[in-house]
């Protein structure tokens, strides 16, 4: 029996519901027809990050950074690399906390960056500071049940 993965769409919000084994095919979300899983870093807001956090599957992994922050500036390439180097069985998202400070507020940010890695509902880990790209790559895969 195949099992159904909740995945939340970064652009508009919807949740939605698909096969496992479509993880690889680029699914689209049913409201909005944007891809799901592309390997991009998605910029969100606390709305869909709280949806995502609450309901995905799928690990999402969640850097909380501000515009002004050197080691936030200096990662960003590197969380792109992550991102592809995931895809398709992680996502990952950057969330502005200059523009949301009661984001990081209400998930515990004491210093940034900092990335937290949401999965079935709940938050499963957390590293601070500016890694690369392997390391984040790394830490993904050590903390998440990554369907195969």
């Amino acid at each position: 029996m195949t099992k159904a993965v909740k995945m939340t769409c970064l652009e508009c919000g919807a949740v939605n519901r698909f096969p496992s084994e479509k993880l690889g095919s680029g699914p689209k979300c049913g409201t909005c027809g944007g891809k799901m899983n592309t390997g991009k870093v998605y910029e969100i807001d606390p709305a869909v990050l709280a949806k995502a956090a609450k309901n995905d599957d799928t690990p999402l992994l969640v850097d909380f950074w501000a515009p002004w922050c050197g080691p936030c500036r200096m990662m960003a390439p590197d969380f792109i690399r992550a991102a592809q180097g995931l895809a398709p069985h992680a996502r990952l998202a950057k969330i502005n906390t200059e523009d949301y400070p009661k984001a990081g507020q209400k998930n515990n940010i004491r210093g940034i960056p900092t990335m937290v890695l949401y999965q079935n509902g709940r938050e499963i880990a957390r590293q601070s500071g500016a890694i690369k790209a392997p390391a984040i790559e790394q830490f993904v895969r050590s903390k998440a049940k990554l369907e195969s």
